[in-house]
Parts: C-alpha cells; structure tokens; sequence
C-alpha cells in the first residue's frame, strides 16, 4: 500500500487525488510566485528535461521572478554546506518557475532558440540573468521524484531571452566543444576538473557531451544516475587492483532525516545499499511499518540498473569509491540507511551525495569483530539492525569465506 500511495504522489502533482490537501504542496502555498505572464530572474543556473513521453518530453529553465544569488535555490552541496531544513529547502525551491516547451530527446543537435538559450544556461557557472514569457500563468503544481529536489509552478514557454552571457569554465566551454569525444570520457574529465557533480549532470541532461552525431536530451533523472555511476565505474577500474583494507571500518552521518551507517570490511570489492522507509517518511507517508529496498553487486560489474533502491545506489557508490581511491585500498561495504518521519518531503539524492561524503571526510570507528560494530551502529538507528542483517546478501556470504586473517 505504502508503494501504491507513494506512486500516486508522483503522478498527483499536488491535484488531490487522495482526497486531501497535500501535504508538500500545503507547506509551500506561501511561497509560490505571483501568477505573472512576463518576469525577468536570476536562473540559479538550473534546467530540467522530464521523462514522461520519452522520446518527445517537456523540457524547461527555472528561474525565480526576481534577480540576486539564486545558487541556493538549486544546489544539494550548498544545501548540505549550510545545513539548511527542508522547510527552508523547500522555502527556496518554491520559488523557482519551470518555464517549459516540448522537445524530441534529438533536437539537442539542432538549432531551436529555446533549447540554445537552455543549453546555454546548463553551462553557467553562476546565476543568468533571464527575461521569461509565459503563453499562460503559472499553475500550482509539482513534480516530486526520489532522485532530483521539488520542481513546481509550470507554464508553457511563450519567449525567453538571456539578459547577460553567461559565465562558462574553461574546461566546460572546451569539452562541450569537442564533438569527437565521448560523453562517458567528458564526464570524466569534468569531475576531475573539480566542476561539481551538479554542474556535471545539467551539462549531460542538456545533451552537450558526446560525439557530434549521438548527443541528445538525457532526462534529468537519467543524467543523475548516469553521472554517478560513470564516475564510480570509473574509481573502480583502479580500485580493483588495490590491496584490501586491513580492519573493519565504519563510518555514519545524518541530515534531515536520513541517517546512513558505512559497514567496511576486509575483503575484494562488494557492495550493498539496503533502505529502510519509516513509517511517516517520505516514501513511506501512509504506512504503519517500515518498507525496505536493496541492491548489491559482488566483485564482477553490476549488468542491471539498481532498481529497487534506483538513483540512491548509485550515488552511495561513488562516494565509497571517492573514499576507497584516497586511501589507495579496497573493501566490502554494506550500506543501511534509515530513511525517518523527519524526511517528509524529497530533496533528490544530491543530499545523499553530499552527506556520504562528509561522512566520509569523519575519523572511521575500528572494530576487532563485525558483531562489535554492529552494536555500535545499532546505538545510532532508529529500527532494530538485525531487520538490515537479515536481509544483507553481503553479510551472509562474507561469514562463508574463509579468511587468510584467521592463520596469521
């Protein structure tokens, strides 16, 4: 039932069909814009390119109705940076009018003026000064999804002109020039230039990497997942080859409502997310009990897409793998992560990005045996963890290995 209620949250937008108010909807009502047919704002930059209707979908800018530092409206890094609630998350992303128009996934190789004027503010470093007409008013609407934040107030695009050029890094400017490279290899580049993961994934969702002959539109919820485990596949070409860690490790960390434990142990590489939605949650708004997701890869490549815990896998990879490149080593990791009644609306996954990586950053705990860690992670969760290690794929076959340790 939770699954069924969630699904209809995403297909809602807020119109009620539940026969209640909603309740993300109703915490923002303050906040939306004026319904205006023209207005001129500071695009923090942000596009979105939608899924629905694939390979004809909306696409859109989004941009507040007046000027200033519009950054925090868009960006998890500064979100998590500043510790910001998800009221004042919200507060920000309520703000934002997405000013949409149809595109074909194929038109990102042609020369349409709205799509060029998007395209060009997914470069942007810093906010656009933009100038936007609506062939309608905006309605109060949103679109919620668990990989990307809130996108609301939709209205079809009459016009739109850029007010300013829009500041592009160097290395942005020089791979979206280089038709002759692939887009796996320019995200590659850009992430190693030090642009921000959620730069990174604007630039893919605009279609401008790629060769010359193959770019296209990549849904915003594509281009996230995409981003992410690019960058990993990548870390762990070279993390394969590294020598296992030599104690058990754990790490954690928490905001706004999800609380996540890193398990490491001594071994080849293997990896394993499990979730946990508390009742009350986001994803869990209309259940008595806790629902539960999972996925896991061993040593060889995961073949299928992560489907049960979908964007959040991916992104927990790449920060293990952050992790695991720095120290030069390789390990097994379980994942558990509590997802409680605090988190009631979603954010995307780019907090899950940001919080991995703080937790990440902290002092490890070292522990002799697994059961000593587990019951010091147990004193941080909510739920009992034995419904987590019940569960773990990793967990049960890593107590049938023999280990070499074991001898020496």
């Amino acid at each position: 039932m939770a699954a069924l209620n969630s699904e209809l949250c995403i297909k809602c937008k807020g119109r009620g069909y539940c026969g209640k108010q909603c309740r993300i909807l109703s915490r923002i009502q303050h906040m939306l814009p004026k319904a205006k047919n023209h207005f001129s704002g500071s695009s923090p930059p942000e596009i979105f390119v939608g899924r629905i209707g694939y390979p004809e979908v909306n696409t859109g800018i989004l941009s507040p109705q007046e000027y200033g530092e519009s950054e925090i409206m868009s960006m998890p890094e500064l979100w998590f940076e500043k510790n910001l609630s998800i009221q004042e998350i919200l507060n920000h992303r309520s703000q934002l009018v997405y000013s949409r128009f149809k595109s074909k996934i194929s038109d990102a190789r042609k020369t349409g003026r709205f799509l060029q004027i998007m395209q060009e503010i997914s470069l942007a470093s810093k906010p656009v000064s933009t100038e936007i007409f609506l062939k309608k008013p905006i309605k109060p609407r949103i679109i919620i999804d668990k990989s990307f934040p809130l996108i609301g107030n939709p209205a079809p695009l009459k016009s739109v002109r850029l007010e300013e050029n829009p500041k592009i890094e160097k290395k942005v400017d020089y791979l979206v020039s280089d038709t002759d490279n692939k887009a796996s290899n320019s995200i590659l580049e850009l992430y190693h230039s030090n642009i921000n993961t959620s730069q990174i994934i604007k630039i893919l969702s605009a279609g401008l990497l790629g060769l010359k002959t193959k770019r296209k539109l990549v849904p915003t919820r594509w281009s996230i997942t995409a981003t992410d485990d690019t960058i990993s596949k990548s870390l762990l070409e070279k993390i394969r080859y590294y020598p296992e860690i030599s104690e058990i490790l754990v790490f954690h960390g928490y905001y706004v409502g999800n609380h996540y434990e890193f398990l490491l142990l001594p071994d080849k590489f293997s990896f394993e997310v499990i979730e946990a939605y508390m009742p009350g949650s986001s994803w869990n708004a209309f259940s008595q009990h806790a629902t539960f997701s999972q996925d896991y890869e061993g040593f060889n490549r995961r073949k299928t897409y992560a489907s049960s815990v979908t964007g959040a896998y991916y992104t927990a990879r790449l920060v293990l793998c952050e992790y695991l490149e720095k120290i030069k080593k390789q390990a097994s990791c379980v994942i558990f992560r509590e997802e409680r009644p605090e988190y009631n609306a979603p954010l995307g996954v780019g907090i899950l990005r940001e919080l991995g990586r703080d937790a990440f950053k902290q002092p490890p705990e070292k522990h002799e045996t697994i059961q000593q860690a587990l019951e010091s992670m147990q004193k941080r969760m909510k739920l009992s963890i034995s419904r987590f290690t019940e569960k773990s794929w990793l967990l049960k076959n890593y107590k049938k290995q023999a280990r070499l340790s074991r001898w020496f």
